[in-house]
C-alpha cells in the first residue's frame, strides 16, 4: 500500500461528551426519489446545542433509505435512481409481491443503501462537505409518511 505524497492533519480536539438528545423527523414522501433533509437535521443539531459529537440518523422502515450525496447537479440524483431500478427492477420475478410489484425491489433498494447514517458535528455545525447533503430516499411509488430518528451525542454549549 502507497503512503500518500501530501497529507496534513489538524490539531487534536477533545471534549467530554455531556448530553444524548433525540427527536423524530417525519416526512410526507410523494413519490420515489430524493429528500433533501439537510435543513432539518441541521435545525435539530441547533436546537440541541451541539457543539462536538455526532448525529446518528435511522429511518424506521425497510422501504425507504438514507444517504450523503451531491446536492449541486440534480442529475446525480436521477442517474442513482436509475442505477438502483437497474440492480432491483420491478420485473425481476420476486416472490414477495403482497404490497404490490414496487415493494420487493423496495426492499432490495433499502438494503443497498442505508437505514442509518453517522455525520460528525464540529463547531456546531454538521461536518458535511461543499457538495453534501442527507437524503431520505423514498423506494416505494405512492405517498408515504417516513419517520427518522434523530439523535445527538456530544458536548452542548
Amino acid at each position: 500500500m502507497a503512503s500518500p505524497r501530501s497529507s496534513s492533519r489538524s490539531p487534536l480536539s477533545t471534549v467530554g461528551a455531556d448530553a444524548i438528545v433525540s427527536s423524530l423527523l417525519t416526512v410526507q414522501t410523494s413519490r420515489p426519489g430524493f429528500v433533501d433533509i439537510t435543513t432539518e437535521v441541521a435545525k435539530f443539531v441547533v436546537d440541541a446545542g451541539a457543539r462536538e459529537g455526532a448525529v446518528t440518523l435511522f429511518v424506521r422502515h425497510t422501504s425507504a433509505s438514507l444517504a450523503i450525496q451531491e446536492n449541486a447537479d440534480p442529475s446525480v440524483l436521477d442517474d442513482l435512481m436509475l442505477a438502483l431500478d437497474r440492480m432491483a427492477p420491478e420485473d425481476a420475478g420476486w416472490t414477495h409481491d403482497a404490497e404490490g410489484p414496487d415493494d420487493m425491489p423496495a426492499h432490495v433498494k433499502t438494503m443497498l443503501t442505508a437505514s442509518s447514517l453517522h455525520v460528525p458535528v464540529v463547531k456546531g455545525e454538521l461536518a458535511l462537505g461543499t457538495w453534501q447533503a442527507i437524503y431520505l430516499i423514498e423506494h416505494r411509488a405512492r405517498p408515504h409518511r417516513r419517520e427518522i430518528v434523530l439523535q445527538f451525542i456530544g458536548a452542548t454549549r
